[in-house]
């Protein structure tokens, strides 16, 4: 399966992909008519204390990094279970708002589906 990952804001279009909202709040400025989405996978997304330390700067790239691992490694088996509903033909485009396209949970994820 391929995966990829994109800002919500610059990939507002229809696609033949299956398009999956993996941020645990709603983007600002995008109506749902707009996102074209298949699924909002929010429970894909860093727990709400990792996200608020990780968007204050309260902790480093690297902690961040290592901590939303844990977690993703926690919520495997759900995972698992929502990518079954998938079509295994389709490329996945994990959908994310934040602006730093580099140092995002996106990226993170997606290396994780990646591993699976």
């Amino acid at each position: 399966m391929n995966i990829e990952i994109s800002r919500i804001y610059e990939n507002k279009e229809v696609s033949d992909n299956i398009r999956i909202l993996v941020d645990r709040l709603w983007p600002r400025g995008i109506s749902k008519e707009e996102a074209h989405l298949d699924y909002w996978h929010k429970q894909w997304a860093p727990g709400e204390d990792l996200r608020k330390k990780f968007h204050q700067d309260n902790i480093s790239w690297e902690l961040f990094r290592d901590e939303y691992r844990k977690e993703l490694n926690d919520k495997q088996d759900q995972i698992l279970n929502d990518l079954e509903e998938l079509d295994k033909r389709k490329s996945l485009i994990l959908l994310y708002g934040s602006k730093n396209k580099t140092q995002n949970h996106a990226v993170l994820l997606k290396e994780f589906l990646e591993a699976l």
